[in-house]
């Protein structure tokens, strides 16, 4: 589909039809343009810019990565910019001025209304991560004694300029809020009624200093299109909508990977555009973390050299070990985390989590174990070894299965990301727990 869109858009430009292309671009979705704008070189980029409408420019302009935006910027006049700022929701013009190196924020900010310089200063103070920074200041505010007619014509009025009109909000003479409209409410209801008649009182607000992770939850606990921010006093000062909410969702989700993989991310750039020294940078420190304490496990095993002399098979059986406990491990932390993260599990479940692993290991556990103490029984004609191996098993899982629940509900409490205690540091505990009860049981079986 996009490569045929491409096609088109140069098509249309090779053979100068301008015209053409111009009603050709304004059916394609804004969500469509940037793979359109990364084939197509600068020159071009500029005369397909230029076609759009200012509403469509303003649109396209956010669908952008940060790269393309700078680069449009440099190659648009001042006018041009001017243009783009005043289409631009306030939050999106944040975003981009939070983004752009500071020659080209000058510039920006030289090309944006004094009264819209004003209001991104305001938004650029709070935290980053914090309802504040995410919310836009464009939303429709009612008065509660004001007739749904009026309500129309206020929503008509100010609607365009607005980020959406499907929520509105009633305000008191000093913005208190005092109740949120859905425009169904003011759809169905007779035009002589008043808003505080059919407006909601019971309205889902956040602070301004409230996490974005726990706003982004909110939307989909209450399945909401728009949440109001409001200050100490209950002012409000702004509104998140659903799609800022569901690119905080992908930036946590992207970041709990990262954690997950063992992976310190330090910029927002998608794969290929972050360079082979950063990716190297992201990976190296809990590659060393990791590889360093897997020393431990080296250590152990030296320490058990004997036992492994007077009967080396015991060796063989390692691998399958050591992987069946990081296995086991990562199964539980994944869930407990994906848990943790849709507030399913709370901190204060540890010891239900512990009670249902506990359970869970022992099923998995004397399952696994049985198996293994057939397989090793009958390959190798050794009845004591196959009890090492199925009461080592036995344990490794239930040990892995507890590690894995309990880590992450232990790093939440402690206020840290719950997916920091995911498969690289729980595998490696599990590791030296695998070594450690392995060689230890087959000394006393055994008697090496």
């Amino acid at each position: 589909m996009e490569e045929k869109i491409i096609e088109e858009v140069t098509n249309f430009i090779e053979n100068k039809r301008i015209g053409d292309l111009r009603k050709y671009l304004e059916n394609i979705n804004s969500a469509d343009f940037p793979s359109i704008l990364e084939n197509i070189d600068d020159e071009k980029i500029i005369m397909v810019y230029r076609l759009l409408s200012k509403e469509k420019a303003a649109e396209v302009f956010v669908e952008l990565d940060h790269d393309d935006q700078e680069r449009l910027i440099n190659c648009l006049t001042d006018k041009e910019i001017k243009n783009v700022m005043n289409e631009l929701f306030m939050d999106d013009a944040v975003d981009l001025i939070e983004e752009m190196p500071s020659n080209v924020v000058k510039r920006i900010l030289a090309n944006t209304k004094l009264e819209d310089r004003k209001i991104i200063n305001e938004l650029l103070k709070y935290p980053d991560d914090t309802a504040g920074s995410l919310m836009t200041t464009e939303f429709i505010d009612l008065k509660e004694n004001m007739t749904v007619e009026k309500a129309f014509e206020v929503i008509k009025q100010k609607g365009l300029q607005k980020e959406t009109v499907y929520n509105c909000y009633v305000l008191a003479t000093d913005r208190k809020l005092l109740g949120v409209l859905d425009i169904k409410d003011l759809l169905v209801a007779e035009t002589n009624q008043l808003v505080k008649e059919i407006m909601d009182t019971n309205v889902i607000e956040v602070q301004t200093l409230e996490d974005q992770e726990e706003v982004s939850k909110m939307f989909d606990k209450y399945d909401l299109v728009a949440i109001p921010v409001v200050d100490k006093e209950n002012r409000l000062v702004g509104i998140i909508t659903i799609d800022d909410a569901i690119d905080v969702m992908q930036e946590e989700t992207s970041e709990d990977f990262e954690l997950m993989a063992g992976i310190t991310s330090t910029t927002d750039d998608s794969y290929f555009k972050t360079s082979v020294f950063s990716h190297a940078k992201s990976r190296i420190l809990w590659l060393l973390l990791l590889m360093l304490s897997a020393t431990i496990t080296g250590t152990i095993t030296t320490y058990f050299e004997s036992a492994i002399a007077s009967l080396p098979i015991l060796v063989a059986f390692m691998p399958m070990l050591m992987d069946t406990g990081g296995n086991c491990g990562s199964q539980t932390s994944t869930l407990i985390i994906r848990g943790l993260a849709t507030d399913e599990i709370s901190s204060k479940d540890l010891l239900k989590v512990i009670w249902k692993e506990l359970r869970v290991a022992l099923i998995v556990g004397i399952i696994l174990g049985i198996v293994n103490g057939i397989r090793v029984a009958l390959q190798y004609q050794n009845i004591l070894i196959a009890i090492v191996v199925a009461i080592t098993l036995i344990l490794i899982v239930l040990a892995a299965k507890l590690i894995g629940g309990i880590l992450p509900i232990i790093a939440k409490k402690m206020k840290l990301d719950p997916a920091l205690m995911a498969s690289p540091i729980i595998t490696t505990i599990v590791d030296i727990f695998s070594v450690t009860v392995f060689f230890t049981l087959a000394s006393l079986i055994l008697k090496i």
